[in-house]
């Protein structure tokens, strides 16, 4: 689904002017950033003019962060596709289950105060015993017992760290090309803080993305400075204006949590039976009270937003209320990260292809275009989208790529200045 909300009056550029675009990527656990890497894909094929890698400002949150950051460093949607999906990639080395080992440490050092905890409600025990009983009585004394996620989360920001302190990339905010915020919430105050900004640009990525993506009972807080830090979508869902106060022309966002809307659905066998969702029992449940929760925020700011940025066109993409199979797919499985990754794609270009007629105008006032053999092609597979690997590159050959890279891209974006300027022959 893509909502398209066109400036009212844009923005005048000159050859010296150039077009500016932000990206806002959402969470969504992992199966989330499945369907985000799927839509980029999408977009970044089917947008001639478009590259996602050299944009003016990326802002990601949880699962979109772990995008964002390596989008801002340079690591297109297909390198990423060959990583995460396809494991062709000599770059990227991706193992599930390190991102779900579980939390050991936590478990033990909560464990270790069993005892004095046990003594200590034993004698209250023996002085009150219908308190001690109580249900809010054990709670409160054992609850602290409970750990405060289930996985380590420290193996994601060794594997992000990892793979930004390489090739030529940057784990530092302040020596990027471009703009990167990634957003986590203190837990002690509910405040968001945006990591990027000045005052919080000296922390890591790898460790800022870990901050954002601590979903509240999968992983722990992440402490920085003193501080502990949680999942960024708590406090918003895409934290779009992140990107609209920076003076963008074009902001494109990605949303993969929507309420599955079961009338509209197709069944299929073990899912949810006609009498609705309750049939799913709690997991479904919780399921669709998350989404629900995350998409109606998301709606509220997204219609204020025309308003407060009339000179801003906004397109953000989404998946469709009756994808049954995106729903009932469990949203911390990394297994089905193909299949949801190609409905993404699918979906993606499905909603550029309807709407095509109304995006082509939009496109064209910031010099993009629809590459229509792409779009018009309903069978086109994310697989059809990749090219073969190519060789294996050491730290040097990767480095040399990339400088080569950005001496195209200088030459490019001259040529496009001159083609641009007005023309001065015949002028006395």
């Amino acid at each position: 689904m893509l909502s398209l909300h066109p400036a009212r009056k844009r923005k005048k550029h000159t050859a010296r002017q150039p077009i500016k675009v932000g990206l806002a990527i959402a969470g969504g656990g992992p199966i989330g950033g499945m369907y985000e890497l799927g839509a980029l894909r999408a977009i970044d094929e089917a947008l001639d003019g478009l590259d996602l890698t050299r944009l003016d400002c990326y802002v990601g949150v949880s699962s979109g962060a772990f995008l964002a950051a390596g989008l801002a460093n340079r690591i297109g949607t297909e390198e990423m596709c060959r990583g995460f999906i396809t494991g062709t990639s000599d770059d990227i080395s991706f193992r599930p289950e390190t991102f779900l080992r579980p939390n050991v440490g936590e478990y033990l050092r909560r464990m270790a105060r069993l005892p004095g905890l046990s003594l200590a409600w034993s004698r209250r025990l023996l002085n009150n015993p219908a308190r001690a009983l109580r249900w809010s009585e054990l709670m409160s004394r054992f609850g602290g017992l409970v750990p405060t996620g289930l996985f380590d989360n420290r193996a994601l920001e060794h594997f992000l760290r990892d793979v930004l302190t390489r090739r030529g990339r940057s784990n530092d905010f302040r020596t990027l090309d471009t703009d990167l915020f990634v957003v986590a919430v203190d837990l002690d105050t509910g405040e968001a803080v945006r990591f990027g900004e000045p005052d919080w640009d000296d922390v890591p990525i790898s460790r800022a993305v870990q901050a954002s993506a601590a979903l509240p009972g999968l992983y722990p807080p992440v402490e920085i400075n003193g501080r502990h830090f949680l999942d960024g979508a708590l406090r918003r869902t895409m934290h779009a204006s992140t990107v609209l106060d920076r003076g963008i022309d074009l902001m494109i966002g990605i949303n993969p949590l929507v309420p599955f809307d079961a009338s509209r659905g197709p069944r299929r066998s073990g899912e949810a039976e006609q009498i609705g969702l309750a049939g799913g029992g709690l997991p479904a449940v919780l399921s669709q009270t998350l989404r629900t929760l995350l998409q109606s925020r998301m709606q509220i700011g997204m219609e204020k937003y025309p308003h407060q940025y009339p000179d801003i066109d906004q397109l953000v993409f989404e998946p469709n209320a009756g994808d049954s199979e995106l729903f009932f797919t469990n949203l911390f499985s990394f297994s089905a990260r193909q299949r949801v990754c190609e409905l993404a794609y699918r979906n993606t270009l499905a909603d550029l292809r309807e709407r095509a007629d109304a995006l082509r105008p939009v496109l064209a006032a910031h010099g993009l275009r629809l590459r229509e053999e792409i779009v018009s092609d309903p069978q086109r597979s994310i697989l059809d989208s990749l090219s073969p690997a190519p060789p294996r590159s050491t730290e040097a050959t990767a480095r040399l790529r990339r400088a080569l890279d950005d001496a195209e891209h200088i030459a490019d974006s001259a040529k496009r200045r001159r083609r641009r300027a007005p023309s001065t022959r015949g002028v006395v």
